[in-house]
């Protein structure tokens, strides 16, 4: 990294996002699933509010952006959110987080066909065996539990996800002129009015004095949103989003670790091993593509001869090579990887964890 210390603040961020998981299992003691997530937006707007007046920046009053920014809210925070909250009240804080973890997959899906640049295939690689290292970790062919209604939540937070990031990139990065602390603030302040209409739901009951659930919570809200999102920030802009990004893979394997070591869940050999899997594909994704060589001059000369001499015979016939149209893998292939990049660019533009 360009910065050492960026790596502490991975491993901040891996451990506040990958904890969320198990605070979120604490809470249901206290309160309901809407409950939390009303109380942890608004807690984590306040913290963002305060952090934009410390640097001097304001909400923008452009109601179209302000149009965007409510969808961004309504599928990447308070949505997800929600169906978390509902997800773990039978789901362990464990495999919430794993499945959390399929957000690349449903990103890639919805951004399929968006233009981007293909990323170098050793990223790809990278990105697409750190999904394997979580599908062995979570092995949906030992269990029917894949098809309860709590793990079916879990994943369409994780799809609320994809969503989020692909509408994010295509209406909300690079046109606005406003720093992204002031539009994660924006973010978290429409996100609470969504909280607040989902609130009859099952929020209208009266929380439940359990201090350890209390405490949880608003960790969750202070920590885990809000200042989770300033450390983001930090690692974007000194780094970029494709090595911010790699935190989505880490986040499973804390999840996993602290259900273990904190609520008594399983944590066998299968998942100690896909979790080393993991890991192997964060390190391909940190890895940059190695540079081409430099043609010696000669080299150089000998090659702008030999083009010269190509255009000069076609240039004479009036005659181009025939073009072969690109095979169903190749094109399969060039939809993977531009919906990786997708997701390496636009994961980290917006915490949305």
């Amino acid at each position: 990294m360009n910065n050492p210390t960026n790596y502490v603040r991975l491993g901040v961020l891996a451990l506040l996002w990958g904890s969320s998981f198990l605070l979120i299992k604490l809470a249901l003691g206290a309160l309901s699933p809407t409950q939390i997530a009303l109380t942890r937006i608004v807690l984590g707007a306040a913290v963002l509010l305060a952090l934009c007046a410390l640097r001097g920046m304001r909400p923008s009053r452009d109601r179209k952006l302000w149009r965007h920014v409510a969808v961004a809210a309504l599928f990447g925070s308070a949505l997800p959110w929600v169906l978390f909250g509902l997800g773990e009240q039978t789901v362990d804080s464990g495999l919430t987080g794993v499945l959390n973890a399929t957000t690349p997959l449903w990103t890639v899906l919805f951004g399929l066909f968006a233009g981007r640049e293909a990323m170098p295939p050793t990223r790809l690689g990278g990105l697409l065996l750190g999904f394997l290292g979580v599908l062995l970790i979570f092995a949906p062919w030992q269990g029917g539990s894949l098809l309860s209604w709590g793990v079916l939540a879990c994943l369409s937070a994780a799809v609320s996800y994809g969503i989020g990031y692909v509408y994010i990139g295509r209406n909300l990065t690079g046109n606005h002129g406003l720093p992204p602390l002031a539009l994660a603030a924006m973010q978290m302040v429409a996100a609470t009015g969504y909280a607040l209409l989902a609130l009859p739901l099952d929020g209208l009951q009266p929380v439940r004095w359990e201090p350890l659930a209390l405490l949880a919570v608003a960790a969750l809200g202070i920590f885990g949103t809000g200042l989770a999102f300033a450390i983001n920030y930090r690692i974007i802009g000194d780094e970029g989003a494709t090595t911010a990004s790699t935190v989505a893979y880490l986040m499973p394997i804390v999840s996993v670790l602290l259900g273990w070591l904190l609520l008594g869940e399983e944590l066998g050999l299968r998942v100690l091993l896909g979790m080393a899997i993991v890991l192997l594909g964060v390190a391909l994704t940190r890895r940059s593509p190695i540079p081409k060589p430099v043609a010696a001059p000669a080299l150089e000369d000998e090659m702008s001869n030999q083009l010269r001499t190509e255009a000069t015979r076609i240039t004479r016939t009036d005659e181009l090579p025939p073009i072969e149209p690109p095979g169903a893998w190749t094109r399969i292939r060039l939809a993977l990887m531009r919906g990786s990049q997708l997701y390496a660019d636009l994961a980290t533009n917006h915490p949305l964890k």
